[in-house]
């Protein structure tokens, strides 16, 4: 599932068995170096729950990217007003940044969810490829 198709309410359940252990904190406590683990609690694949939440995760643009979309911008605004060696030399500038800015294009912005699972237990930024659609 991509993250366009997370929606909250959207019923889904555990694509694989978890293992959750780690530090054990209240609630509405701040986890510090003295919390310890009580255990280990195990979550089986197959586990039904509601999404309550998505968070999409987008990766900011590297510099290569975002000197494309200068440039891209500078040579739509104003490459008719430039000389014609000008207009050459910024054209190569963008068709070398081309590359970055297609790899750019093809990622897939991730989503993190929290899901109420029907057991009680709450998943909180939880990776998107944990889940299935039900």
């Amino acid at each position: 599932m991509t993250w366009t198709t997370w929606t909250e309410g959207r019923r889904v359940s555990l694509a694989a068995d978890l293992r959750v252990d780690g530090a054990i904190t209240l609630a509405d406590s701040v986890p510090t170096e003295a919390d310890t683990s009580v255990g280990t609690l195990f979550l089986a694949a197959g586990t039904g729950g509601t999404v309550v939440r998505v968070d999409r995760l987008e990766k900011a643009p590297g510099p290569e990217v975002r000197e494309y979309e200068r440039l891209r911008s500078l040579h739509a605004d104003f490459g008719h007003q430039m000389p014609p060696a000008s207009r050459q030399q910024l054209a190569e500038q963008v068709a070398a940044l081309e590359p970055a800015w297609n790899a750019y294009q093809e990622e897939q912005p991730r989503a993190t969810v929290r899901v109420r699972l029907d057991n009680g237990f709450v998943l909180a930024d939880a990776r998107e490829d944990l889940f299935v659609p039900e």
